[in-house]
């Protein structure tokens, strides 16, 4: 039983409610897991880190803890679909995961150097799990707050909140990190912990208006175990996926190009960083560079996608994101990785926005707990980034460069683009 069946469709205010959870909770994927917290990270923590009887690098460790994050909520995530979906608490997890991740978040002031890496490790990785762990019931609301043909301009303006809010914040991080005397703080190191706190309190502060907006969770009552529920779901998704082999093909496509992805938008700044040795207001300028690119990005392809099909819109940005991963390998200077970030900013919206929009045209249609099936969406994806960031930080220990980790990251979105040919997607025009 769902707990939102009747809940009418395409209201404004809900919408752009739900859309304030993207400029709430993006402020965490921009600051700290892609503009401030990397170079942190690789700064007050020593090169080469020895944990028992393994030695890897610093960057290679940060690799893993992505990698551990998101293991832990593919494998929470089954346990919880169960309980929102017929326990009435998709909006109880939202609010669970945010409360989690922003407290997480504002945890990692205390993180200072090699003394506290466990600290800083396990509050990342916590900070990661309440990030990672929203997503699933915050996408699953998408095909209950809008109609099938706005899906795709819904998605959008999800990511388009997301861009700008967390925008805005980075430019008042900088702010205080470049005059943190003007605050009276003592120095750069004190700002950029700060502007973990800040991050932690936009986040929890702002996803106070989609609690208010989104339809109330409805308490139902049942016999059933509903811990094991979502692992009954998942299998019932899978089996149902059998006679849907356009869903399930996009989903195998999805995978390989989110592994791709996903691990470029963690890493990146990583790479620029060690690599390309960019300083903190050098990453900083990058990634707003960015994020502004990435606004229009979302909407030219939401665009492509209502013109052309989303399988168009969705081939064209995997043909870019080969071109980035072979171009990076071949980087070794400051200048050219702009152009690159450029190119990331393009695809990096629109890939994320047209493939949550495909995905709920391509759940069967009188879907009614849409959180099982956004659950396996999310699994899939969980996975993907499991493999990327691993892969990643694996390649570099063995070789010793990230170039070499970059360019296998072309193979990812090379097998997900002959996935895609045999996919099949309904376009429907606006």
């Amino acid at each position: 039983m769902s707990d939102t069946i009747a809940f009418k469709k395409d209201q404004k205010k809900v919408i752009n409610g739900w859309a304030f959870f993207d400029w709430a909770n993006s402020a965490y994927a921009l600051t700290i897991t892609v503009a401030i917290f990397p170079g942190y990270f690789l700064a007050v923590t020593d090169d080469t880190i020895h944990i028992g009887n393994m030695t890897m690098s610093n960057s290679s460790l940060y690799s893993y803890a992505i990698s551990a994050a998101y293991l832990l909520i593919a494998i929470a995530s089954p346990f919880l679909s169960g309980i929102a979906d017929y326990g009435g608490r998709k909006k109880f997890f939202l609010r669970m995961f945010t409360t989690i991740g922003s407290l997480a978040c504002i945890s990692l002031w205390f993180f200072n150097g090699m003394e506290t890496l466990q600290l800083g490790t396990v509050s990342f990785i916590l900070a990661t799990v309440g990030f990672a762990g929203g997503l699933v019931f915050y996408n699953s609301y998408l095909p209950i707050i809008a109609s099938e043909e706005k899906y795709d301009s819904v998605s959008a303006k999800g990511f388009a909140y997301g861009f700008i809010g967390s925008v805005i914040l980075l430019l008042i991080n900088l702010l205080v990190i470049q005059k943190y005397e003007w605050f009276g703080l003592s120095g750069r190191g004190v700002a950029v912990k700060l502007s973990f706190v800040m991050v932690g309190l936009w986040w929890l502060g702002f996803a106070q208006i989609p609690f208010r907006r989104l339809p109330k969770d409805v308490r139902v009552k049942s016999d059933e175990n509903l811990i094991f529920k979502g692992f009954l779901e998942l299998r019932k998704v899978w089996q149902q996926l059998k006679m849907h082999r356009n869903t399930k093909g996009f989903l195998l496509a999805f995978f390989w190009y989110s592994a791709g992805t996903q691990t470029v938008l963690f890493l990146a700044a990583t790479f620029a960083e060690k690599q390309l040795h960019f300083d903190a207001m050098e990453l900083i300028a990058l990634i707003l560079l960015l994020q502004i690119v990435a606004i229009g990005g979302a909407y030219l392809f939401a665009k492509i996608a209502d013109i052309k099909g989303n399988k168009t819109s969705i081939v064209i940005m995997l043909l870019i994101w080969t071109s980035i991963c072979v171009s990076a390998y071949f980087i070794y200077t400051k200048p050219p990785f702009y152009i690159i970030a450029a190119g990331v900013g393009i695809v990096m919206g629109g890939i994320q926005s047209v493939s949550r929009a495909t995905y709920s045209k391509l759940i069967p249609q009188d879907t009614v707990d849409t959180a099982s099936w956004f659950s396996f969406y999310d699994v899939v994806e969980k996975l993907a980034i499991i493999v990327g960031t691993f892969s990643f930080g694996f390649i570099e220990q063995l070789t010793g460069s990230m170039h070499n980790s970059v360019l296998s990251l072309a193979l990812f979105f090379m097998i997900s683009l002959a996935l895609i040919h045999r996919v099949k997607i309904q376009h429907l025009k606006v």
